[in-house]
Formats: C-alpha cells, sequence, structure tokens
C-alpha cells in the first residue's frame, strides 16, 4: 500500500513544480498540499473504505482547482493548464469513478460527477458518466431526462437526445414526465431547424445540401410522439402538460387544436377540463396595445374575458355538478378577485361575481366544508356582517359534525361581538363527539377572558 502511495504522490510532482515555476503557489504551500495529499491517499487506500474519505478528498481537489483559478485570473496567468489543471482533473475523475464504482447505489455520488464534469466542460467524460449511471439506474426516469436534456441543449445532438428518449421509454414506457420531455425535445429540434432554415434563406444560400423535411419543420415528429403517449397515458394532466408545452411554439397551432379536441372529447366530464377552456378565454382576442389604446378600454376588455371564462364555468356546473367543479369555478373567480387593480368597476363586478358563485354553490348543496371559511373571510372583508352570520349558521347546519365549521362560526360572532356566542357555543358541544371539542373549550375558555 504505501508504494502505490509513493508512486501517486510522486504523480503530483510535475504538476506541482508548474505550480511553483509559474508562481501560482510558494514552496511552503506545495509540501503543505503534498502532506495533506498523503493523509487523503492513505485513507482512500485502505481495507474498510469509507465514502466520506472519497467525498472529503474530492473536496479537496476541488477547492485546490478553484484557488488555481482565482491566483491565474489575479497574476494574468493562463499557460500550462494541460501541465495542472488537467492532471487534477484527471485525479478527480479518477476519484469519482472509484467510488461510484464502490458504492453504484448511491445516486447522488453520481449525480456530483455529473456537476463536476459539467462546472469544467469534461463533455467526453460527462458523455460516459451517463451512460454507465443509466447502465446501473435505469429505474430512474429523471437520469434519463437529464441525460438527453444535456445532449439536446448542451452537445446540440437531437438524435442523442432522441435515442436516449427512445431507450428510456423501453424501460419506462408509462412514464408521462418522459414523454413530456420527449415530446419538448422535438419541438425544440423543430425550431432549431426552421431557425436554420431561415438563415440560409436571407443569406440566400443554396439549400441543395441541406436536407430539411416539411414534416419535421412543421412538428410532425412531436406529434406522433404524442399520439403514442396519449395511447398509453391516461388522464387530463398530461393532456394540459402537453398543450402547455406546444403552446411555447410558434408554429404549433395544429397540434394545439389537435389536442384541444382529444382533451375535449376525452375529458369533458373533468373539471380541469373546463378550468382550461375558461382560463383560456382570458388569453384569447386580446387587445393589441397601440397609442390610442386607454386604460378604460382595456379594462373593459379584460372584464369581457373574465365573463367569457365565468360563462364556460356556468355551463361546466350545469354540465358536471359536482363540488369539484364547484371549486374549480370559485379558485378562478378569487384569483381574479385578488388581482390588483386600479378600476373600482372591475373590482366591484369581480367581487359581485365571487360572491354570487359561493351562494350558488351553496344553494347547490356542493360547496365543501373548506370554502365557506374564504367565503366568511370575503364576506367579513367587504364589511357585510349580516350575510357572514347567516352563512356560517348554515355552514353549521350542512356539516354539524365538523369541529373547524362549529370553531369558524364562533370566531365570527366573537369578531362582530355577537350577543349569542354563548348560545353558539352550547350548540355546537351538543353536535360535536366530546373527544373532538378540546378546539371549542379553547376558544370558549380565550373568549371568556
Amino acid at each position: 500500500m504505501a508504494e502505490r502511495i509513493e508512486q501517486r504522490l510522486e504523480d503530483r510532482i510535475p504538476e506541482l513544480e508548474q505550480l511553483e515555476r509559474v508562481g501560482l503557489f510558494t514552496r511552503k504551500e506545495i509540501r503543505a498540499v503534498l502532506r495533506k495529499a498523503s493523509a487523503l491517499e492513505y485513507k482512500i487506500q485502505r481495507r474498510a473504505l469509507r465514502k466520506e474519505d472519497f467525498i472529503n478528498y474530492i473536496q479537496y481537489e476541488v477547492n485546490l482547482l478553484e484557488l488555481i483559478k482565482k491566483r491565474r485570473a489575479r497574476i494574468g496567468y493562463s499557460f500550462k493548464k494541460d501541465e495542472i489543471e488537467h492532471s487534477i482533473l484527471h485525479r478527480v475523475h479518477s476519484l469519482f469513478n472509484r467510488a461510484t464504482g464502490k458504492w453504484k447505489d448511491d445516486v447522488q455520488l453520481w449525480l456530483s460527477h455529473v456537476a463536476f464534469c459539467k462546472q469544467w466542460n469534461a463533455k467526453h467524460q460527462l458523455s460516459k458518466v451517463f451512460s454507465t449511471m443509466l447502465a446501473i439506474h435505469s429505474n430512474k426516469p429523471a437520469l434519463w431526462i437529464m441525460a438527453a436534456k444535456w445532449e439536446m441543449e448542451t452537445r446540440l445532438s437531437s438524435e442523442s437526445a432522441r435515442h436516449l428518449f427512445l431507450r428510456a421509454l423501453r424501460f419506462h414506457p408509462e412514464c408521462p414526465k418522459l414523454y413530456q420531455e420527449y415530446f419538448r425535445m422535438e419541438l425544440m429540434h423543430a425550431e432549431k431547424q426552421r431557425k436554420e432554415k431561415k438563415e440560409f434563406e436571407q443569406a440566400k444560400m443554396d439549400l441543395g445540401e441541406f436536407n430539411y423535411s416539411e414534416e419535421i419543420l412543421n412538428g410532425e415528429m412531436a406529434r406522433i410522439v404524442y399520439r403514442d403517449a396519449s395511447q398509453k397515458i391516461k388522464g387530463v394532466e398530461f393532456q394540459l402538460a402537453v398543450l402547455s408545452i406546444a403552446k411555447l411554439f410558434d408554429f404549433t397551432q395544429d397540434l394545439q387544436k389537435e389536442i384541444l379536441e382529444s382533451l375535449q372529447a376525452r375529458y369533458a366530464d373533468d373539471p380541469l377540463t373546463w378550468d382550461y377552456m375558461a382560463r383560456r378565454e382570458l388569453e384569447l382576442g386580446s387587445l393589441q396595445p397601440t397609442e390610442n389604446t386607454t386604460k378604460q378600454m382595456k379594462v373593459s376588455e379584460m372584464a369581457q374575458r373574465e365573463e367569457r371564462g365565468c360563462a364556460v364555468f356556468d355551463e361546466a356546473v350545469r354540465a358536471v355538478p359536482t363540488e369539484d367543479m364547484w371549486k374549480c369555478y370559485i379558485t378562478f373567480c378569487l384569483e381574479r378577485y385578488n388581482r390588483k387593480t386600479n378600476s373600482k368597476e372591475l373590482k366591484r363586478k369581480r367581487l359581485e361575481r365571487t360572491l354570487s358563485v359561493f351562494s350558488k354553490a351553496h344553494e347547490s348543496s356542493l360547496l365543501p366544508a373548506a370554502l365557506y371559511k374564504q367565503w366568511l373571510q370575503l364576506l367579513l372583508d367587504s364589511s357585510l356582517s349580516e350575510k357572514a352570520v347567516e352563512v356560517a349558521e348554515a355552514a353549521t347546519k350542512n356539516f354539524s359534525q365538523s369541529v373547524e365549521t362549529w370553531q369558524m362560526r364562533l370566531q365570527v360572532l366573537i369578531q362582530l361581538k355577537r350577543d349569542d356566542v354563548t348560545q353558539c357555543f352550547e350548540e355546537a358541544i351538543k353536535h360535536v363527539k366530546s373527544k373532538g371539542t378540546l378546539p371549542l373549550w379553547t376558544l370558549w375558555v380565550e373568549w371568556s377572558e
């Protein structure tokens, strides 16, 4: 073991001599580096290896690289990198390879090696790391996506990225995230080719030797990915995810239309479908701002778009009258109400609409218990005290065994300093099981004091 360590320390001498010769390190610092390296080497050559020793050694070498980088910048010296940095980089890669070979299941260790390769632009080495890591951790879709993204965005190789996605899908044929990122990659590839073709045309260059397929330029590869995925992956969430990706690209109108039609045909009863269709109205038909566009015109247009969105929800709660659908409608109204606006008229309309939707959901007996609290808060903030008392009472009738609902009603009465707090408390104790009454007693004691 001692001979092996001595050999490894001797291998360091050329780089250390260069560091001293070019003035990046002093002789005293070189000796300190050798002492530290010797101690670290002994720890990773023992029979009983510890992961922490490898991590500490790697961290020391990384810190050394950073220090050299700073000193180079300070003295303006940029030569001899092959003799100095490359030698250290090679050693760090060797340490990582030994560590990941010993502790193969430690994903964080692999990711640390990936991060190191990216930081020091070691593309060739990173390609090897990804290949080995995926052979061992093929059951983790996130790692396949990471590798494919690197191929696409850093190495600019859509072919390699596509190959990785196809391999990943053999292991994970029903993984939504893999399909989403594969779909995105194909659209990015199409966009890249469209830009290249446009630049060549603007430069009036002959495109004879370049083969730009119209199908690829129009995103047909992404369409194939989408159709294949739709057969295997059920659920409105996936459809909405790929639709949001398609909307990022300005040449996907036909593809967006196909996804939207599929969404409406296959998931017409899902609240998320209606929620998307309603929110879509906020984006449609927006005015192009001009010098003559007044604030009043913008407010009027926003009010119209919100009304169209609510009209979609009105149709939704008639077609699919469920708690989840009303929850989506109310959430939409609350979001619009909470948006800042300088228009008092728009703010008033939003408030009236939100309160009206709360009332309709309540009258339909489809208002979830949790939303009564938001309704009450809105009424209190709007100084509608009597209505708040009425709603709180109705909530306890609908959810008479709910501690939270009685607690909410009591808090409203206490806040408004009503005379019937005691009566309400006694009524609550009758309805709620004794085991769950502690919050009510706590509230009662606090109020009594």
